[in-house]
C-alpha cells in the first residue's frame, strides 16, 4: 500500500507531462468541449482519464503513488492560475478569448466553424437568450467558458445602424 514501484520523482514529471499534454489537447479543441458537454463529449473526457491515468502512475496503485499524482495535477492548476493572474499573454492562451458569434444580426459562420458549433447550437442559445431569429440579436458571443451570452437587439433598431461599444 505504501510501496513505490517507480521513484518518486517519476510521479511528479508523468503528472507534468499529462497535465501540459491534456490542457494543449483542450485548449486547441473547440470550447463546445469545455462548456458545453453533449454525450459523445463527456464520454470522450471519462475515457481519456482512463488513458492518461496508467501513463501517470506507471502501473504503480500504491497510496503514496495516487497522492503524489494528485499533489502534482493540483499544484499545476493551482500554479498556471497563479501565473495567468499575472501574465495577460499565458491567461488568454489557457482561457481564449470571447469570439463574436452573431454581429448586428449577422451570424459568422468562420466563427462557428473555428468553435465547432452548429447552427443548432446557436439557435438554442437565442431561445435561452428570448431570440427567436438572429436578426433579433445585436451580439452573440461565445464566452472563454462556452457559454453563449446573447445580447438582444431594442426594439425598434435597425440593424443597419452602428451598435454601441461594449
Amino acid at each position: 500500500m505504501l510501496d513505490l514501484a517507480v521513484p518518486w520523482w517519476e510521479f511528479i514529471v508523468r503528472g507534468l507531462v499529462v497535465y501540459a499534454f491534456l490542457l494543449v489537447f483542450l485548449r486547441v479543441t473547440s470550447r463546445r468541449q469545455i462548456g458545453q458537454y453533449a454525450p459523445f463529449d463527456l464520454v470522450l473526457l471519462l475515457i481519456l482519464s482512463n488513458a492518461v491515468q496508467n501513463a501517470m502512475n506507471a502501473g504503480d496503485n500504491s497510496l503514496i503513488g495516487g497522492l503524489l499524482s494528485a499533489t502534482t495535477l493540483l499544484l499545476c492548476h493551482a500554479g498556471l492560475g497563479w501565473l495567468g493572474n499575472r501574465s495577460l499573454r499565458l491567461s488568454r492562451w489557457v482561457d481564449g478569448q470571447p469570439i463574436v458569434l452573431i454581429d448586428n444580426g449577422v451570424l459568422k459562420q468562420e466563427a462557428l466553424r473555428s468553435q465547432g458549433l452548429s447552427v443548432d447550437d446557436v439557435k438554442a442559445a437565442l431561445r435561452a437568450g428570448g431570440c427567436l431569429h438572429v436578426t433579433e440579436v445585436r451580439r452573440a458571443t461565445i464566452e472563454t467558458n462556452g457559454q453563449i451570452t446573447v445580447v438582444p437587439r431594442r426594439p425598434g433598431t435597425d440593424l443597419a445602424a452602428p451598435h454601441e461599444p461594449d
